[in-house]
């Protein structure tokens, strides 16, 4: 498994070997992780939690997630560019969570930003999609080998900037990679993986925002 990035499952599968295996971990990789979204919510949300997962594991950060949703008014950018101290201190007090000032208080500067993206673009879909990378920036082979090697991406790089530049804070190069392939901007199932050319498929049908 450590040389090929894949195990098999109970079900007899070949997957990325990242899941662990664990049920939830595993419907996650074969249902969402790498599947194009546009919506404007689920990509706010996605953002926001890889910087709650800064220093953590994902699968911490996905188990709690529907607390998150609770105590972020599930990610609607605008309701959460609304909030102010007692909101701050509501989530601080709530150990459904993630009770990291810093991070909290970086969620709400986010929104603003979010909302100020929204109205430039028409939608932060818009925006992201326009960062897709171009075949000419992709691997010609997604192994093991080459995951491992690139936790970032040169366009995760120029996001990263456009973003802080843009005032956003937790959007380090690293943590827009892991939110480039989760939210299907980049197809990271490696070669052997079921969900692979599915993923393919989706993408090359996908109408991305115009």
């Amino acid at each position: 498994m450590e040389k090929t990035g894949l195990v098999t499952g109970d079900d007899g599968q070949v997957r990325c070997s990242w899941h662990g295996n664990l049920e939830d971990y595993r419907r996650y990789h074969d249902e969402e992780w790498g599947r194009p979204v546009t919506d404007d919510a689920r990509l706010f949300e996605k953002i926001c939690l890889e910087g709650f997962q800064s220093g953590l594991s994902w699968l911490t950060i996905l188990r709690k997630r529907d607390n998150f949703r609770l105590a972020f008014a599930d990610f609607d950018c605008h309701k959460v560019a609304l909030f102010n101290d007692e909101d701050i201190a509501r989530c601080l007090a709530d150990a459904g969570i993630i009770r990291h000032r810093g991070k909290i208080v970086s969620t709400i500067n986010n929104a603003r930003r979010a909302v100020d993206l929204e109205a430039e673009f028409g939608s932060l879909a818009r925006y992201f999609w326009s960062f897709e990378p171009g075949a000419n920036e992709r691997p010609a082979r997604m192994d093991y080998a080459t995951l491992r090697a690139n936790p970032t991406s040169p366009t995760s790089v120029r996001l990263s900037k456009d973003l802080k530049k843009r005032g956003w804070t937790f959007v380090g190069p690293t943590t827009v990679y892991a939110f480039m392939q989760a939210m299907g901007l980049v197809n990271d199932h490696i070669e052997g993986c079921l969900c692979r050319d599915s993923v393919e498929k989706l993408r090359a049908s996908f109408q991305r925002p115009r």
